[in-house]
């Protein structure tokens, strides 16, 4: 590291303003605190000291994603495998599936980044770390076989207007990565809905044997078709998209943001809860009919379609959630009422995680600003005073 911290110090004066190459400062010093800490220190007044800051808190989550991405990849060759009826191997199917995976990594990063970066070079500002998340975010949340153009496209959007226009990161109101599945889900519909899309190559029925559908099982749920096992969904042996079918790995996700105080652990539980309850009571008045949606068993809903992931890694996100200790419980709950309500009575978008999580997004504001204005309320009501004669 102290050759690298050489290289980097001879060549820093080349980027410094005034340099041969100033205008690139803001690329040099993202690249430059990316490989070690600043060296900037506190000169004057009290200051609140850390050991944590924006960029290794985007670390912890890249590392708490990382279970739900490797399983997405052996899951993609495994789903492929069944198709087809092959006859790959464990380290064949993820190598498939890493193949198939790494492109869409690929094109988030060079495509986000590359806003980013110009971003920061118009308006001289350091370049912001926010991206390294979502960046990484957006390709687990999309089907394996989306067109790389269309991703290319959704990042762009998700970027510009989801952040860049509202100041960068901290300032957005809603999640990006949801933002530029909205997109998709919006101007693309075909990419994202229907049974086709979620196994590579079967869009193109590539080799696939008669009979394999590749529906997700909130597809066979909305078609009142059997559902797979709550085994194979909690461990994620179904079709879906890259990072969201298996909900083992997202709890392993979950516990490492949970222990690094990354996360909100009372966003994650209040969703879950809102969701059992409004589960709970729509199973208590379904129909006699076993096809009807509303008699799926409220904690099927717990590993089916992005439930999971997004309880996880979505509604959680430190900008767009709640920041309240009381507002993270009402808003978690209400993602969970609505995600519920949403796959019960809207036969034509029957995942709904992604419009609750943006809803309450927007919404977030508000309820701390109702939590905040009751607590002033109490604090007056038990103040007394005293007035002198």
């Amino acid at each position: 590291m102290k050759a690298l911290r050489k290289i980097v110090d001879n060549i820093k004066p080349t980027f410094s303003k005034g340099g041969k190459l100033g205008f690139l400062h803001s690329t040099f010093d993202a690249f430059e605190t990316f490989l070690f800490v600043p060296d900037t220190v506190t000169k004057s007044g009290v200051h609140i000291k850390d050991s944590i800051d924006l960029k290794r808190t985007m670390s912890f989550v890249i590392i708490a994603l990382m279970p739900a991405m490797l399983f997405g990849m052996w899951n993609t060759g495994y789903q492929y495998n069944l198709s087809t009826g092959g006859s790959m191997e464990f380290w064949g199917m993820f190598w498939f599936g890493f193949l198939k995976v790494l492109p869409l990594i690929i094109v988030s990063y060079v495509v986000g980044l590359g806003i980013e970066f110009t971003a920061a070079q118009i308006r001289g500002h350091e370049v912001n770390e926010g991206f390294l998340v979502s960046g990484m975010l957006i390709p687990l949340i999309m089907p394996v076989d989306v067109p790389l153009w269309i991703l290319a496209l959704a990042v762009a959007f998700a970027v510009i207007i989801g952040k860049e226009v509202f100041g960068g990161t901290g300032m957005n109101i809603w999640n990006p990565a949801l933002l530029a599945r909205a997109f998709v889900f919006f101007a693309y519909p075909s990419q994202i809905s229907g049974d086709k899309i979620w196994i590579a190559g079967l869009s193109e029925g590539q080799g696939i044997v008669d009979g394999f559908s590749g529906a997700t099982p909130l597809a066979n749920a909305m078609a009142g078709t059997p559902v797979p096992s709550f085994s194979d969904m909690f461990f994620g042996f179904i079709p879906g998209c890259v990072g969201e079918t298996s909900t083992l790995a997202i709890l392993l996700g979950a516990i490492i943001l949970i222990a690094t105080g990354v996360a909100s652990w009372k966003i994650m539980f209040s969703t879950v809860a809102g969701a059992m309850l409004t589960g709970l009571l729509l199973n208590a008045v379904a129909p006699a009919d076993p096809s009807s949606y509303l008699n799926i068993p409220a904690w099927d809903h717990l590993v089916m379609g992005g439930f999971a992931f997004g309880a996880v890694f979505m509604a959680t996100d430190p900008v767009t959630s709640a920041q309240t200790e009381t507002g993270k419980w009402i808003y978690g709950f209400l993602i969970g009422i609505i995600v519920i309500i949403i796959r019960a009575f809207n036969p034509g978008y029957p995942e709904g995680m992604m419009l609750a999580i943006l809803l309450l997004n927007t919404f977030a504001p508000l309820i701390d600003h109702y939590v905040v204005q009751s607590n002033i309320r109490k604090r007056l009501k038990r103040a007394t005073v005293t007035v002198k004669k």
